[in-house]
């Protein structure tokens, strides 16, 4: 696996993935869907090396003494590892973007125009922690005919270099330039800032991180990019909801993989019904060890919770902790929501489909829910075979980022001599 060790060296890098990017703008589909296939198969026959890589990489995090879930997030096992091989199957049966007319139309001249979807070229992924991105990113990215540029964390290098080694030899043997996927092996700071700063390389990058990644991003990019922000989910519990359906939501939710950004932080209760929900959502919670955390009327209902602060509520917890707010009827929740919402993914549950309309309609985010868990906002869950990264921003893409999202779009006109008068 090539490796960025000296300062020319990660420019060196970029020019070989812009060249393999060229070719791979002009792959075939069946060439490109036998790469992927033959990356499943080779996940799965190399299976027990990537595990050895990554219990080295899960050993050094532990003795570095980082939360549980950012072990969660770095850990794979066997379940994990299939499940990588068939996201790369998922997308290798998702038809092909590259070249389809997205619209077309004779002008009065005579003119043919259609607006065509290309590849945008070289798409920069820098990430943290999980390995599962280096499969995902780069299969989407092999699939929309982008050469995948990757630069993953210190944390999961092992794991990261097992993986990616693994999809490069299957570009090779479909024919395919194995710079189509280039990993970063530098996961110093400093490297990471160049990365971001590579004009001329990298066509849009997409970081996968928590906060301070983001503000690196935003304060150090030269590079066009998506921001793949916070997930500070909310699920909205309405007066007219059935709390038997509300309580498995919320349970879902929160407990399914609290470490995801798709896992909800925060539950908001109709005054309403939070005497008879409060309590039963709370006994199903702390089952699993959430620890809750509310406001006033919260913990009036529920006891002695400790208080949720503004940073509570704002937070993306990413583990078993939970804010909880008590709201006067839709207005206040969408309020409630509209003021600590990260634009990632909230849900509502309700049998009023006024109530729901009005939330959809009235919630700003990437994906609003009715009467189902936020976990379902997941590029796999929604029939994008696997996804890049979710947008919390508006330009180009927003919500889960699949074959579609990595790519543009161009005109292509044909005449037979026409001139503009």
């Amino acid at each position: 696996m090539p490796a960025a060790d000296k300062p020319g060296d990660l420019e060196e890098l970029g020019r070989r993935v812009r060249a393999a990017a060229a070719k791979l703008a002009l792959a075939t589909t069946a060439a490109k869907n036998e790469a992927l296939l033959t990356a499943a198969d080779l996940l799965e026959a190399r299976s027990t090396d990537i595990l050895r890589a990554n219990a080295g990489d899960v050993e050094r995090a532990g003795g570095e003494g980082v939360s549980s879930a950012v072990v969660d997030r770095l850990a794979l096992d066997d379940g994990r590892v299939r499940a990588m091989a068939a996201g790369l199957r998922a997308v290798a049966a998702l038809p092909d973007p590259v070249g389809e007319v997205v619209e077309g139309a004779r002008r009065p001249n005579g003119l043919e125009v259609s607006r065509v979807r290309v590849p945008l070229g070289v798409v920069g992924v820098i990430y943290e922690n999980r390995p599962n991105v280096t499969a995902d990113a780069a299969a989407l990215c092999l699939k929309a005919g982008n050469a995948a540029f990757l630069r993953g964390s210190s944390a999961a290098l092992s794991s990261n270099v097992a993986i990616a080694g693994v999809v490069r030899e299957a570009l090779g043997k479909a024919g395919l330039p194995e710079d189509g996927v280039v990993l970063v092996e530098d996961t110093s700071h400093e490297t990471a800032e160049r990365f971001v700063r590579l004009d001329g390389v990298i066509d849009c990058l997409i970081p996968r991180g928590g906060h301070a990644l983001v503000s690196m991003i935003r304060e150090k990019a030269s590079v066009p990019y998506v921001i793949d922000g916070d997930g500070n989910c909310h699920v909205y519990v309405h007066e007219a909801a059935d709390l038997d359906m509300a309580d498995r939501i919320v349970e879902n939710a929160k407990t399914s993989r609290p470490s995801v950004c798709n896992a909800m932080e925060s539950l908001v209760v109709d005054e309403a019904v939070a005497r008879s929900f409060l309590p039963r959502v709370a006994a199903t919670l702390r089952r699993h060890g959430v620890e809750l955390l509310g406001d006033e009327r919260a913990r009036a209902v529920l006891g002695d919770i400790p208080r949720a602060t503004e940073e509570d509520f704002a937070r993306e917890f990413l583990d078993l902790r939970l804010s909880i707010a008590v709201v006067d009827g839709l207005d206040a929740a969408i309020a409630h929501v509209r003021r600590y919402s990260s634009g990632h993914s909230e849900a509502i549950v309700t049998g009023d489909l006024q109530a729901a309309r009005r939330f959809v309609a009235e919630v700003d985010a990437a994906a609003v829910l009715v009467n189902a868990s936020t976990r379902f906002v997941d590029g796999g869950e929604l029939g994008l075979g696997a996804e890049v990264g979710i947008s919390t921003q508006k330009l180009h893409a927003r919500g889960p980022m699949g074959l579609r999202e990595l790519t543009s779009t161009k005109y292509v006109v044909y005449g037979e001599g026409q001139v503009r008068t």
